[in-house]
């Protein structure tokens, strides 16, 4: 199935036989005039000098990712111009815990696309209360 974003031709691959992934592509293949690699964001309000403790991976997710599509937006982008996204949280048990709020910021966010994506986990992040840092990878027309 090919998408198209403006100038942007966007295919998910699936290989035969896979089963669909749940959230995320594969594989994407994306063309487009310019690229832009985008720097882990966190979980953190722009203007916050630390995540509060206890903010919840789910709170977490969601800001982290619209901190990411903001980014995005300032470079002249759009989310479905997004071929990639990587994540790194600090529990899997908490971010598969945290999974309907998780997938509620997605909806919010980026709707139905699902770019290529990987998820690690992490021993620690660059501010001590944050569970979740996403960076992304776009092709822009």
């Amino acid at each position: 199935m090919i998408m198209t974003t403006s100038d942007i031709a966007y295919t998910p691959i699936l290989p035969e036989g896979w089963t669909r992934p749940r959230g995320f592509s594969h594989a994407v293949v994306a063309t487009g005039t310019r690229s832009v690699r985008i720097a882990g964001q966190i979980g953190r309000e722009p203007g916050q000098p630390h995540i509060p403790a206890g903010t919840d991976a789910g709170t977490q997710w969601g800001v982290a990712l619209a901190n990411l599509v903001t980014v995005l937006k300032s470079a002249g982008g759009e989310p479905g111009h997004l071929v990639a996204l990587r994540a790194y949280v600090t529990d899997i048990a908490e971010f598969n815990s945290a999974g309907a709020a998780i997938g509620a910021a997605w909806g919010k966010t980026l709707g139905r696309h699902f770019p290529a994506m990987t998820l690690v986990q992490v021993s620690g992040l660059i501010d001590p209360n944050a569970k979740v840092e996403i960076e992304g990878e776009a092709v822009l027309p």
